[in-house]
């Protein structure tokens, strides 16, 4: 088992389907135990049990936003920490009015986003093309834009990319690495979503968000492969495993 305590943190996650087996053993191989629940008539019952709560914007539903409206109620009463993955925001309005609203009414431990997401949410007339970030933005901007959110909604914000960026504050902490064959296949950036939750369930800090970015870049590197996206993606799950910093 990857951590050193017996505690098997619940990991609830209402995520998107093209990542949710990857995100599962993103949890599986830190010692956590996952739960994809996101039926809106049982996912009161089940955050209330957790110990981290997820939520991925990523091929949003009518089902899941009514699911992450009622369990982002239920964490926050709980006082559970809430990582929120704003996936898409950049590309839709209903993303982007979803988020708006979610946080009008509640609260999140973590937003995270790509580079284009949080410019989105800094500034709702941003556009994108698609859930990735767009290339050659102005880092600049990218900066001014996490600590911004971050304040405006005081809580941790974290922009990825080729150099993550963590804020809370006024406090902005930069985490480079990661290699680019991560972003040869899909779902790794919804993992690391699902690792800062795993980390918070442990220790409920800026730190471990930002340990979290730091340790998924490095299993990136380890996992590199020639082999191409299958390999890597199975080594990377190995690599996550072998985590004992808990």
């Amino acid at each position: 088992m990857a951590q050193n305590s017996e505690t098997k943190p619940l990991i609830h996650c209402i995520t998107n389907p093209i990542a949710m087996n990857q995100s599962a053993n993103a949890i599986l191989a830190l010692g956590g135990r996952p739960i994809m629940a996101e039926h809106p008539l049982e996912v009161s019952e089940i955050t209330e049990t957790a110990e981290a709560l997820l939520l991925n914007f990523g091929n949003i539903s009518d089902t899941r936003m009514a699911a992450m409206e009622k369990s982002i109620a239920v964490a926050n009463q709980k006082k559970i920490p809430v990582v929120l993955d704003a996936v898409g925001v950049a590309c839709s309005k209903l993303r982007i009015e979803f988020f708006e609203k979610l946080m009008a009414e509640n609260s999140a431990t973590v937003i995270k986003g790509n580079y284009s997401e949080i410019l989105a949410i800094n500034n709702n007339y941003y556009r994108a093309s698609g859930v990735d970030s767009e290339i050659n933005l102005d880092i600049n901007q990218v900066k001014s834009a996490v600590l911004a959110v971050s304040k405006y909604y005081n809580c941790i914000v974290v922009a990825t990319g080729p150099i993550d960026y963590v804020a809370f504050g006024n406090e902005l902490y930069t985490v480079e690495g990661g290699c680019e064959q991560m972003g040869t296949v899909t779902g790794t950036g919804c993992m690391l979503g699902a690792i800062m939750a795993t980390f918070l369930a442990f220790e409920n800090t800026v730190k471990s968000v930002e340990k979290a970015c730091d340790f998924f870049k490095e299993c990136g590197c380890k996992a590199s492969t020639p082999k191409g996206g299958g390999t890597f993606m199975v080594n990377l799950i190995d690599r996550i495993g072998e985590y004992n910093g808990f």
